[in-house]
């Protein structure tokens, strides 16, 4: 593989690592031409065991024959920058990246209907936009045995920067797609749908009527506004996590790992 010394974030291809926003990254317009950065040898090996397809590295210089080893014995014939430490600082973010980078192919877009094939717990996440958020809920669908997330239009990118380096990588391991606030396409493939809220008819999450179901969504929107009316009058089920003090709500992605746990197939 080549490896190209740089010492400037000006050189030609190192831009997708510090200049592009991640808008520009997505490609809405030619999804098939977008790509996203994992970070950290771990990730990245992570990404790799999962199919990912590796586009460019950005290494510092003492990583290549040190972290990075092992990694770039497996990218193939792609370029890798390398320069020194001070240099590669000007990246937003360098000083939790392990002093590697990699730009990979988004994959292609999955139906609602082949991401849950199969699938007996899915979470369906409806308008949380924090990066961090969304890749703590993603370590703990993978840990938890969630199998497969969906998210509505208005939430956060798994794949955008942050949120894969909160996840671990996580977000390579749970399928997951985009899909409609609306529920139905969610019932008409046989699931019961739960959406984690406060009301006057919810039941707590450890009830007996939720134990047996065979295919369950589980939906969750933030802490702030929480899930709308029309969301949670068309659920099947509201539940909520019984709490001690006074305290009415847990940040989404801790109330996210207790519903996990405790809704899971058992």
């Amino acid at each position: 593989m080549p490896i190209i010394d740089i010492d400037s974030l000006q050189h030609e291809g190192v831009e997708v690592f510090c200049s592009l926003t991640e808008a520009q990254m997505r490609n809405r317009l030619e999804p098939e031409k977008g790509i996203f950065i994992a970070e950290s040898p771990k990730v990245i090996k992570v990404a790799f065991d999962a199919g990912y397809e590796p586009l460019s590295m950005l290494c510092e210089r003492k990583h290549i024959e040190g972290d990075a080893r092992e990694i770039i014995g497996r990218v193939g014939d792609i370029p890798i920058y390398t320069g020194e430490r001070s240099m590669l600082a000007e990246i937003t973010g360098y000083t939790l990246t392990r002093g590697v980078l990699c730009a990979m192919r988004r994959p292609a877009g999955k139906s609602v209907g082949e991401v849950t094939d199969g699938a007996s717990r899915v979470a369906v996440i409806d308008g949380v936009v924090d990066t961090t958020n969304i890749g703590a809920i993603f370590r703990s669908a993978a840990a938890l045995g969630i199998d497969a997330v969906l998210l509505t239009k208005n939430s956060c990118d798994p794949l955008n920067r942050r949120a894969v380096r909160v996840s671990m990588g996580a977000v390579f391991l749970v399928p997951w797609t985009w899909i409609d606030v609306d529920q139905s396409a969610l019932k008409s493939l046989g699931f019961c749908t739960a959406a984690l809220a406060l009301s006057d008819n919810s039941i707590p999450i450890d009830s007996p009527l939720l134990k047996g179901i065979e295919r369950l969504a589980v939906i969750m929107g933030t802490e702030g506004d929480g899930l709308s009316a029309e969301v949670i009058h068309d659920a099947d089920f509201v539940v909520r996590i019984p709490m001690s003090h006074n305290v009415d709500s847990l940040n989404v992605a801790a109330a996210a790992s207790v519903a996990f746990w405790e809704l899971r197939r058992r």
